[in-house]
């Protein structure tokens, strides 16, 4: 069984930084796209940043030049450098893998969450 597991948020003022991580466990045969998505309150789900297994990154324009998505194959773990932090970052963010279990195809797997607030 696959398991996504975030870490690394908290609360911290505007202007400053802070480091999110996600660790993929389980029966996992291949990760390919990983990714960090948001929910701030009130609001729908939005995509952040994303990295593929060849190491190509996608941001989203709100978070282009502050933040920075990494990932460890071997590791199994993504990263989310996020500086230059604004309230409206605030939210809780996920972390997203595509990942192939066993001998089937990719799916999606999503891990439970971890909440950043960012006080102005």
């Amino acid at each position: 069984q696959v398991q996504l597991v975030e870490s690394g948020g908290g609360l911290v003022q505007g202007g400053g930084s802070l480091r999110l991580s996600c660790e993929a466990s389980g029966s996992i045969v291949g990760i390919s796209t990983m990714g960090w998505y948001r929910q701030a309150p009130g609001k729908q789900r939005e995509f952040v940043a994303t990295i593929t297994a060849g190491g190509i990154t996608n941001y989203a324009d709100s978070v282009k030049g502050r933040f920075t998505i990494s990932r460890d194959n071997f590791s199994k773990m993504a990263y989310l450098q996020m500086n230059t932090l604004k309230p409206e970052d605030t939210a809780v963010y996920y972390c997203n893998f595509r990942i192939r279990s066993g001998f089937g195809a990719y799916e999606d797997y999503w891990g439970k969450g971890t909440l950043v607030t960012v006080s102005s």
